[in-house]
Parts: C-alpha cells; sequence; structure tokens
C-alpha cells in the first residue's frame, strides 16, 4: 500500500554522511522523496513508497551510518503526493 511519512531525525546527524546514508538506504528499497538539512542541527526526508519499505528505512535510519548518534526519531504518516519521481538529497 503506498503511503507517504515525514521523518525527522535528531541528534549528531549533520556532518557525519547522514543524508548519503538516506539516500542509498531509499534508493535501494526503491522508495521516491527527499533528505535535507534542517537549520536546527536535524535531518528531515519526505518518502513515499510501499509502508513495509518505509519502516525498513525507519529501522535503518534509528541507526544510522558509523558517525552518527541518533536520538530522536519522529514519523509522521501521511497520504502520499505522488510528485517525486525518484530520491533525491537537497
Amino acid at each position: 500500500m503506498e503511503v507517504g511519512a515525514h521523518i525527522v531525525v535528531g541528534g549528531m546527524v549533520q556532518g557525519v554522511g547522514f543524508r548519503y546514508f538516506v539516500y542509498h538506504r531509499a534508493t535501494r528499497l526503491g522508495l521516491r522523496g527527499y533528505v535535507s538539512n534542517l537549520y536546527n542541527g536535524d535531518v528531515e526526508i519526505h518518502v513515499e513508497g510501499d509502508r513495509s519499505l518505509i519502516e525498513e528505512l525507519i529501522k535503518e535510519v534509528k541507526v544510522g551510518p558509523r558517525a552518527a548518534r541518533v536520538s530522536d526519531v519522529k514519523v509522521e504518516w501521511k497520504q502520499p503526493e505522488s510528485v517525486f519521481k525518484s530520491f533525491d538529497i537537497r
């Protein structure tokens, strides 16, 4: 079932390759959307695709790359907007 999710990841997640980590995982899972840094030091992910695949991405995001220290992951499920053709880094 196609769904969308807005995910905000807190902790030491900028400057450690976190966006590239998310990009590679989301692309491998065939998800669409984007990942970007927020001004407060968090990383946000807008993602669309099969719910089970997004849940897999969330599991991997909770761990992150080796240099990251994830302290918080907030997920808001929503209707897919169907505007994304691929997954990008912004």
